[in-house]
């Protein structure tokens, strides 16, 4: 129950990066053991003239494998929750304005820290749907 708050301020912050244009992109890293899927990364895509986002699934099995799947903005934390504790230990929300982290320590409690900037640039395609 403690997590489903941090969880939710995450994913708003996530939301709110979209919606003002300072989305650069978000990762799901640091597995628990050696799963086959090594990161989730999500970027923003357009199709049919809709924001949406590009889920992008990296797995090493015998070489990279990349399975893409293209979501809905309100579908996002219904389709990434999942893997969040199993097998993903860290989030990561990159912003023109903050790094934001969201990491589960070994008692599996979610906490969320920021820190300055990786991306001065948003995300190309949500930059040029936005029109900036």
């Amino acid at each position: 129950m403690e997590n489903n708050i941090t969880f939710n301020t995450f994913f708003n912050a996530v939301r709110n990066s979209i919606h003002d244009g300072t989305f650069a992109k978000l990762t799901l890293t640091k597995t628990i053991g050696q799963p086959e899927l090594q990161n989730i990364y999500v970027r923003t895509a357009v199709e049919d003239g809709v924001l949406k986002l590009s889920v992008t699934h990296k797995i090493y099995n015998e070489g990279l494998q990349e399975i893409e799947k293209i979501v809905e903005l309100d579908t996002m934390e219904a389709e990434l929750v999942p893997y969040i504790n199993n097998p993903f230990m860290w989030v990561l929300l990159f912003t023109t304005e903050a790094d934001i982290t969201m990491k589960l320590n070994k008692k599996r409690i979610a906490n969320i820290t920021e820190q300055p900037p990786t991306f001065k640039n948003p995300d190309a395609v949500l930059a040029e749907f936005r029109g900036n």
